[in-house]
């Protein structure tokens, strides 16, 4: 007899309950906040312009709600490339790149005709 699988046995991995925000290729930039406690988003890439490359399957439990028992939350997860140059500015090697897995709620659309990838510090 199957038996309905208990949210332990997923581990973090949730059914996705509606389409992702963004698709590969769409220009994004991370949210600039603060937050006080947990969050996955590290300093360094906040409020950076990048590129969404893969969208994760499944949605994810949001652990910077969990961690703080407000909720499960799960949300899409997508890899996101970034230049060095836009994480640390010109001195960094301009063919590098970073990619981060940032939920869908770290990120916002870019305004249509602002670049992805710029240099450091612009916003």
């Amino acid at each position: 007899a199957s038996r309905p699988v208990a949210p332990a046995e997923l581990g973090s991995r949730r059914p996705r309950r509606a389409p992702p925000r963004f698709a590969p290729g769409e220009p994004v930039r991370t949210r600039n906040g603060h937050p006080h406690g947990h969050t996955r988003l590290p300093r360094y890439a906040r409020g950076r312009r990048g590129t969404i490359a893969r969208v994760q399957p499944d949605a994810w439990v949001l652990p910077d709600r969990h961690a703080h028992g407000r909720g499960e939350r799960p949300e899409p997860v997508y890899a996101v490339r970034f230049s060095a140059r836009e994480l640390w500015g010109e001195e960094a090697d301009p063919a590098a790149c970073v990619h981060l897995d940032c939920f869908e709620s770290y990120l916002e659309p870019l305004a249509v005709g602002t670049a992805a990838g710029g240099g450091h510090g612009a916003r």
